[in-house]
């Protein structure tokens, strides 16, 4: 059989038991596909979310439109560039009246929820159910918003998304329809604060730092121009958590170390006790070291990975209570279990943390889906995607044909087959937000399986052009080599093409 069949009377598809799928749809917030062991992360096991790709497809080239939180979502929701849904920065306010796939799915008989992470400004639409984090949300004890009800909840976050989303599930209005579910939780987001479980599980280990961490961005103006450095940017306290008792460790910035002391705030008593058993020791070490110059970057390095990593850990073990879940109430054979991030993120890869950037780390995104076992599925993809097509996927699942209007495809032609005839074999990007912390220059670019040109503007005019089997960590710019061209005006040809494709005009 194909891989999937539709039902004349629902619209649905449906797998061997002739049931409408249900769709599971995880993404977290920031999760690097270095730290996916799935991918070949050398510093990280991820066993619950490498089984979705060990029973499913993972996907070896999957990218976003436009590496920022919010604009990530909408794009997700609306399978349009952020040009055209109106949500281009985190900044911007999302009209939640437009055409989504959740409402579509709803026109068709679907149950929709949406728990977790929201970040979008508005209210969801197109849901019957949804119980979002308030803005970013706090790790510890963070307040909900379900359907207009603001509600404080003791616990993890991670853990307590998680219970709501299950309790959904077991409690739904109409368990005859199937449903959907937005899985959307807030780790591992800055600043990294581990679950008390998790307190110091990476303490032992020390990593190896990336080979270009100390990158003096030669030929990148814009690059060089960033604010995201580990070394010059992290903050102590903030990002680091070294906010001791005596208020000795201050930074340049006091508003960052404010915060980085407010939010520890969040936790009750008996979990800053355990908090505190764990950071004092390091807070105590770190003040008598006395650490400077090439030092101190890479002591926060090394913290930077043990907070990350270990807020990844409590992930991946909720994605194994889904699976659990799912296999207790015999419900796995008939659901569908994608695992995807809003955006990549640089774990010391050009020195930096955070995101935004079209480079490599932040553009590429990890993405695994598990169907249900029936149906033919290839192992591993290596065509390039991208979250433009996550919600014609979604729909193609659920029988419902995608509006002309979404610019991306349904990813189950090559999910069934490895690769597809006709597929694209470029992409493009565009990000908007350059006032911000970081300072990040805006730009557009477009990337083909070996090459990638980026044009960055706003204060700035600079053109970059990389050979990426050469020069696969993007260090040399090659935009006044005249070996590169002949290629330098295909892949100019070839943005101009894009950008009248997808209508962007900027």
């Amino acid at each position: 059989m194909g891989l999937f069949s539709l039902t004349g009377a629902t619209g649905y598809a449906q797998n061997a038991t002739n049931k409408p799928l249900n769709i599971i749809y995880i993404m977290t917030d920031d999760h690097s596909y270095q730290t996916i062991s799935a991918y070949g992360s050398q510093c990280n096991q991820t066993p619950n979310i490498d089984r979705i790709g060990a029973e499913g497809t993972i996907f070896r080239n999957s990218f976003v439109t436009n590496s920022i939180s919010g604009p990530s979502r909408a794009v997700l929701l609306t399978g349009k560039f952020s040009h055209l849904n109106g949500f281009k920065t985190n900044y911007d306010h999302f009209d939640g009246s437009q055409q989504t796939f959740p409402k579509l799915l709803q026109q068709a008989g679907y149950e929709t929820a949406v728990v977790g992470k929201w970040h979008l400004t508005s209210d969801p639409t197109g849901f019957d159910y949804w119980n979002i984090l308030l803005g970013q949300g706090d790790y510890y004890n963070p307040k909900f918003n379900k359907m207009g009800e603001i509600t404080k909840k003791n616990g993890y976050a991670t853990n307590l998304t998680t219970d709501i989303a299950l309790d959904w599930i077991e409690h739904r209005k109409d368990k005859e329809k199937p449903f959907c579910l937005l899985l959307h939780h807030k780790a591992p987001h800055r600043t990294w604060m581990p679950d008390t479980c998790h307190l110091g599980a990476y303490e032992d280990q020390t990593f190896a730092l990336p080979e270009n961490f100390y990158d003096d961005y030669a030929g990148r103006q814009a690059a060089a121009e960033q604010r995201m450095s580990i070394d010059k940017d992290m903050n102590l306290i903030y990002d680091l958590k070294m906010a001791d008792k005596e208020g000795t460790i201050k930074t340049n910035n006091p508003g960052l170390d404010r915060a980085g002391r407010n939010m520890l705030n969040t936790m009750n008593a008996s979990q800053r006790k355990l908090w505190d058993a764990c950071y004092d020791p390091i807070i105590k070490d770190f003040k008598e070291k006395n650490l400077s110059g090439k030092e101190l970057a890479e002591w926060k390095f090394q913290r930077y990975m043990k907070d990350y990593l270990a807020c990844i850990k409590s992930v991946d073990e909720n994605i194994g209570r889904v699976f659990a879940y799912l296999e207790e109430n015999n419900m796995l054979e008939n659901t569908v279990i994608v695992y995807t991030s809003d955006q990549g993120f640089y774990m010391g890869e050009h020195g930096w943390f955070d995101k935004r950037f079209m480079y490599e780390e932040s553009f590429r995104t990890p993405l695994l889906i598990r169907l249900p076992e029936a149906m033919k599925q290839f192992k591993e993809v290596k065509q390039l995607v991208q979250n433009l097509d996550f919600a014609p996927t979604i729909l193609d699942l659920a029988g419902v044909k995608a509006p002309a209007d979404m610019q991306g495809c349904s990813l189950l032609p090559v999910l069934e087959k490895g690769k597809a005839k006709d597929w694209r074999t470029s992409l493009y990007y565009h990000f908007y937000e350059s006032k911000d912390d970081h300072a990040v220059k805006k730009h557009y670019g477009v990337r083909t399986e070996r090459y990638k040109l980026i044009h960055f503007y706003d204060g700035i005019d600079e053109w970059q052009l990389f050979d990426l089997k050469k020069d696969p960590k993007e260090m040399h710019n090659l935009i006044q080599d005249t070996k590169y061209t002949k290629v330098l005006s295909s892949m100019k040809k070839e943005l101009e093409r894009l950008r009248v494709n997808y209508k962007d005009n900027e």
